[in-house]
């Protein structure tokens, strides 16, 4: 295991478990399957990953608490424990740190290596500064109760760079894989944390599992002598920024973790030249070559009057095309979306499209979506948690 220092206190390997996608029960993703979840995490700390991420949402809840059982029996010192603080949840100053005692007893520990405030944005950044969530990491540190001080993100370049600004972060946890570097604030926030002395940690850099399985029709664009899996093509991606000092993956078997631990061995800084590089604009070009509806997420047809997820809807069936991965796109319609937000739920009232930029027939396209989506769905068995 390679390992990258974030600062002179702590030094993660490369590679870190992910606590949202860890095997559950009969595909309820709130029924974690403790024993196996647990036999991961510690096979996890005794194979060289070092940085265990878990969240106050994740598995409904339960992460934290099995995560917390995972690390009994000496595995706590072995482990670079992070969470995060949910910072949706909070309504006063007193919650941050009511939460954050919560967490604490879920996980049974005095202290967390690192804390995270939680999926910033510029909407969640002004919550921050209104309920004064700095001066309570101030506190939580002289307290003992965290070591670090951290956020993740997701927004854009303006947001990330405002929020780096304003306090003296160890860490930032941002999103990103070579196929969505133009949706959030990716490469330039890596290049403005270094100049800031801010590290990096890469969350979904398999896009929560899809770059891991690309049809042949995409991978057959790799045309170097590597002979590498996509798996290793999206780490050694990420892992290719200097800045970049941990890589988060939601391993769901322990299969899969030997494989990543495997792959973690080889990722380099600095290695991708020109060629290579142009290779991964190329699947990401082919990849967004196969979206069906011109939909950019403008939102402008938004809201529904009926509670449809007009641009949520168009996006599962875009991408059951990019990765031709029509059984994953079909689960996340049936079982993720509620019925009133499915395109089956859309009465036609024809309000939203007059409002669209690009021209597109709303209420056509949504009869298509729920046509291709509908179908008898026949799982994958690690495909739950995409």
């Amino acid at each position: 295991m390679k390992y990258r220092k974030i600062n002179e206190n702590y030094k993660p390997s490369i590679l870190a478990f992910g606590c949202m996608r860890m095997p559950v029960i009969n595909g309820e993703y709130g029924q974690i399957d403790e024993e196996k979840a647990i036999e991961m995490i510690r096979y996890a700390l005794d194979n060289g990953i070092n940085y265990i991420d878990t969240a106050y949402p994740y598995h409904e809840g339960n992460s934290e608490t099995v995560v917390g059982k995972a690390l009994k029996d000496g595995y706590r010192e072995k482990a670079i424990l992070v969470t995060k603080n949910p910072v949706w949840k909070v309504e006063k100053y007193e919650d941050f740190e009511k939460y954050l005692d919560e967490q604490l007893e879920k996980l049974d520990v005095e202290y967390l290596d690192i804390y995270l405030l939680h999926a910033l944005g510029a909407d969640r950044w002004a919550k921050i500064l209104e309920f004064d969530g700095l001066r309570f990491l101030d506190e939580m540190k002289a307290k003992g109760k965290i070591k670090e001080a951290a956020f993740s993100f997701h927004g854009d370049k303006e947001a990330f760079e405002t929020i780096a600004d304003a306090y003296d972060w160890s860490l930032a946890m941002i999103q990103m894989n070579y196929k969505d570097i133009d949706e959030q604030s990716t490469v330039s926030a890596i290049s403005y944390a270094e100049s800031k002395g801010i590290p990096i940690a890469i969350m979904e850099p398999l896009k929560g599992g899809q770059l891991a399985n690309l049809p042949e029709s995409i991978t057959s664009l790799w045309h170097d002598e590597l002979k590498i899996s996509p798996v290793e093509r999206a780490f050694r991606w990420a892992a290719n920024f200097e800045n970049v000092k941990v890589i988060l993956s939601g391993m769901s078997t322990l299969e899969q973790m030997k494989e990543n631990i495997e792959i973690a061995d080889r990722l380099e800084a600095g290695v991708i030249g020109s060629a290579e590089a142009q290779m991964y604009l190329d699947v990401k070009a082919q990849i967004e070559a196969r979206t069906q509806i011109p939909c950019t997420d403008c939102r402008y047809c938004m809201p529904c009057p009926v509670g449809v997820n007009i641009p949520g809807n168009f996006m599962i069936y875009n991408k059951s095309f990019m990765y031709e991965d029509l059984d994953l796109a079909a689960h996340v319609y049936q079982n993720k979306y509620k019925k009133e937000q499915r395109a089956s739920a859309c009465i036609e009232c024809g309000k939203c499209e007059p409002q669209c930029p690009q021209g597109i027939k709303i209420m056509d396209k949504l009869k298509d979506v729920h046509n291709h989506l509908k179908q008898e769905i026949k799982f994958k068995k690690d495909h739950w948690a995409l």
